[in-house]
């Protein structure tokens, strides 16, 4: 029997398909099984018009039988088969494909979508020899006699004799590797093993793939006990049983599956034990047609590890191409799960990424706009569930607002909650049909929580003018107002560093001049701090308490702390420039201008430095020396 050799091209590209085409090794079955099922996809469209077949589509069906003495793993499959021709023009010629020239035909005879097959690139079969050193072929083409035996030991040539078999079909028998350090090649020959990489990849194959799998078995000893009732006992049978779904559930009718059947689906996928927030279930067909069932889960149980439990899975056919897919959606909705099933994804030769994205953009486009319209309406029908869903994924949407220079701001804004008193949590369009006519701006205060924001002494004037506030709590929080600039044409401010409107010109002017009328005191004020503020003023937002810290320039007293919580150490030293603000009409503060005006210097220095650590402490800022302040207190109580 004459050995063939591959073409050169092919040898390099054999070589290439072992080491590099593929990442992962136990992507062999998944390419085995598509191929199967791909060869009864064309014997069952033939049957439509050709009695002879003799096979009902119930007839049709894939195996998979594991030999550990012999070391083969075997697919078999009742599909149209091959010739010898077919063998060497399918099998001995690389990237040359059986089932791309089928679906050609098919194409140019307009049959429409009867048959949907992914095996395109002729390339998949190969797979097989990233796990096995040798791969046999047995077919026989359907209106054949006579059967083939194809075999081939890596680039080492081929051959291809005739042999007897007694049904049309294929069987593929790949005779593993040996083992070695880096690779343990027979773990493929456990039933769990591979029934397990048959639900991960192969699941949603339309025909059903069976294994012979051990089962327990209860049967009767022929003993019996003192009551005179029979023994039992339990034994290891092998039986035959169904390893795939076959019909995936997100291609079902909506009037066939209900959402709680859904639900179940995406607990026993994801782990997750709470339900989901929300189920969305989409059929779209157009310029490129998807079916997807996506999930928003009702708590965030990511663990960022990298488990394939998280983000959206695609598929092509029912044949999982890539377990996170991350081009779906933005990161903003990275928190959404489910799955996304197209016929009409272009696929490079692994099958493991995209030829180009465009039909990718399309579905991600359209299902971006299905996730917001279903958040919006889970904010508009059942606010408790969405204020749950947004304390565990709200992060995700302000990053989304602030990424890329707020590309996405205007997609996202509507969907931002911020409290406005402590139990009270609005979005921003909320907020500006509440504000009273006489209110221009959008008013809000920074703080590490929320009662800390609360208690800001800048709040007091809003608050007495009846105007409400928003309070942020979350290190982005700045950042995102930042970036949406205003809301209806009403601008944010902040009420810490921003000027708070409420003073005619001339109560500004008045201001200005009593503040330089007691210039000298200011700048006594601030040289006693030793650097701590770079200046000192009379502020024109407190109502009650003496004093507040205000900062100026672009850095902010919440950006700094949420820097110093960072990893960079430079960025943990930055520092914001301080500004000491003071209500001059406090007791507090005539004392300190007493101590001035009557020449005690040390005892208005000591005032100042209680005043400034009052107002750190008030902004929720850390004393760098508690015992410095006390004993400063402790002095003046003497």
């Amino acid at each position: 029997m004459e050995k063939k050799q591959f073409k050169a091209e092919s040898k390099r590209l054999l070589d290439l398909m072992i080491h590099s085409i593929y990442t992962n090794k136990e992507i062999f079955l998944r390419e085995i099984l598509s191929n199967a099922s791909d060869a009864i996809d064309k014997l069952c469209y033939l049957s439509l018009t050709d009695e002879g077949v003799g096979l009902s589509r119930e007839d049709f069906r894939i195996d998979i039988r594991l030999d550990k003495e012999a070391r083969t793993v075997t697919v078999s499959d009742n599909g149209i088969g091959m010739t010898a021709e077919e063998c060497e023009g399918n099998l001995g010629v690389i990237a040359h494909s059986g089932s791309y020239q089928f679906k050609d035909q098919l194409d140019k005879a307009q049959a429409g979508d009867e048959v949907s097959i992914i095996g395109q690139f002729g390339v998949g079969f190969y797979s097989a020899f990233m796990v096995a050193d040798r791969v046999t072929v047995v077919t026989r083409k359907y209106g054949e006699a006579q059967g083939v035996v194809w075999t081939s030991t890596d680039a080492d040539g081929y051959t291809v004799e005739p042999c007897e078999k007694a049904s049309v079909g294929t069987d593929v028998i790949m005779h593993l590797r040996p083992d070695s350090d880096e690779e343990i090649f027979g773990s493929y020959l456990e039933a769990w093993k591979i029934k397990a990489l048959v639900k991960k990849y192969s699941d949603y194959v339309r025909w059903p793939i069976h294994m012979e799998l051990d089962r327990q078995e209860r049967f009767e000893t022929g003993e019996r006990d003192d009551e005179g009732k029979p023994r039992y006992d339990t034994r290891t049978v092998k039986a035959d049983e169904i390893v795939n779904s076959m019909v995936p559930i997100w291609q079902r009718g909506k009037q066939d599956v209900t959402d709680e059947e859904c639900i179940a689906w995406y607990k026993e996928k994801t782990h997750d034990q709470k339900d989901p927030a929300a189920v969305l279930r989409v059929n779209a067909e157009g310029t490129v047609s998807y079916q997807a069932m996506l999930f928003i889960p009702g708590q965030d149980s990511r663990d960022y590890k990298g488990d394939g439990r998280h983000g959206i899975r695609l598929y092509a056919n029912g044949v999982m191409i890539m377990e996170t897919c991350d081009k779906l959606v933005h990161e903003y909705f990275d928190f959404v799960r489910g799955v996304v099933d197209s016929p009409d994804l272009s696929l490079n030769i692994s099958r493991e990424l995209l030829q180009h994205d465009r039909q990718l953009r399309v579905i991600g486009q359209n299902l971006e706009k299905k996730i917001k319209g279903e958040l919006e309406r889970l904010l508009r029908d059942d606010r408790p569930k969405y204020e749950t869903f947004f304390q565990s994924f709200g992060t995700d949407l302000k990053a989304g607002v602030c990424d890329e220079y707020g590309r996405y701001k205007d997609f996202l804004r509507e969907l931002l909650l911020f409290y406005t008193s402590e139990d009270k949590q609005v979005t921003l369009k909320e907020y500006v049909a509440n504000m009273p006519a006489s209110q221009k701006p959008i008013y809000y205060a920074s703080a590490d929580t929320l009662r800390h924001a609360l208690s800001l002494p800048q709040c007091e004037q809003v608050r007495a003018r009846g105007y409400e506030l928003l309070y942020l709590t979350h290190p982005l929080d700045e950042v995102v107002l930042e970036n949406l600039r205003e809301q209806d044409c009403h601008p944010f401010c902040n009420v810490v560093t921003d000027d708070l409107g409420f003073e005619t010109d001339e109560e500004k002017k008045a201001a200005a001049e009593r503040e330089l009328e007691s210039r000298e005191l200011l700048d006594f004020v601030t040289e006693s701090l030793g650097g701590a503020v770079v200046r000192t003023r009379f502020s024109r937002k407190l109502a009650n308490q003496p004093c507040c810290l205000t900062t100026e320039g672009g850095l902010t007293l919440e950006m700094e702390r949420y820097f110093r919580r960072g990893p960079n150490e430079e960025m943990r030293k930055l520092r914001a420039s301080r500004v000491l603000e003071l209500n001059e009409g406090h007791k507090a503060v005539q004392a300190l201008r007493a101590a001035y005006e009557g020449g005690e210097r040390e005892k208005a220095a000591s005032y100042a430095k209680i005043l400034d650590t009052l107002a750190e402490l008030m902004a929720g800022c850390e004393i760098e020396d508690p015992a410095r302040f006390v004993g400063l207190v402790s002095d003046l109580l003497k």
